[in-house]
């Protein structure tokens, strides 16, 4: 009889302390989120020849600039749903010796938006000769007065370029 429960109690004793080392299903485990949101509204009002300060404002700061191309921002997003597979988006913002946007390369590219795809919109991404589709322009609205995108189009307007000061050679004639 006392040998039964000896024995009833040292299983009982092994097997808490293999559970003990087991993850218990159902245990939460946090969503993990690095870098730059970026989303394709955001990559959609990017426009060529932007500023990089135009950029910023919609884009944020960028996670990565680097001394050695300093004409090129790069975004770039890691989402880990707990315990599940680790989804990464990367893009790159290139601009010229202006300061200006010239081409955007990675996972987003304007006008092709991951929601309408899932949301079962009309997704036709037929490519048309460009000299066939000749679309007119759209007028633009003008921002309210007062309204904050009228400020900062007042902004960007007055914008002065300031040209980089040449130094004088220097005086190599001998003394």
């Amino acid at each position: 009889m006392q040998n039964t429960k000896l024995l009833l109690t040292s299983f009982t004793f092994v097997g808490l302390l293999a559970l003990a080392g087991c993850s218990f299903p159902g245990v939460y485990k946090i969503d993990i989120q690095q870098g730059n949101v970026v989303t394709q509204d955001m990559i959609d009002q990017l426009r060529p020849g932007m500023t990089r300060r135009q950029v910023r404002f919609i884009m944020g700061n960028p996670l990565l600039t680097d001394t050695f191309h300093a004409d090129r921002w790069d975004y770039l997003y890691s989402l880990q749903p707990g315990g599940g597979e680790r989804q990464q988006e990367r893009i790159s913002v290139i601009f010229n010796p202006n300061d200006q946007l010239v081409s955007l390369s990675g996972d987003f590219m304007p006008g092709v938006s991951r929601d309408d795809a899932i949301l079962g919109k009309d997704t036709d991404t037929t490519v048309n000769d460009p000299a066939q589709n000749v679309e007119q322009p759209k007028p633009e609205t003008p921002a309210k007065p007062g309204s904050l995108l009228d400020q900062i189009q007042k902004d960007v307007d007055g914008v002065e370029t300031v040209p980089v000061p040449t130094p004088e050679p220097l005086d190599t004639s001998p003394q």
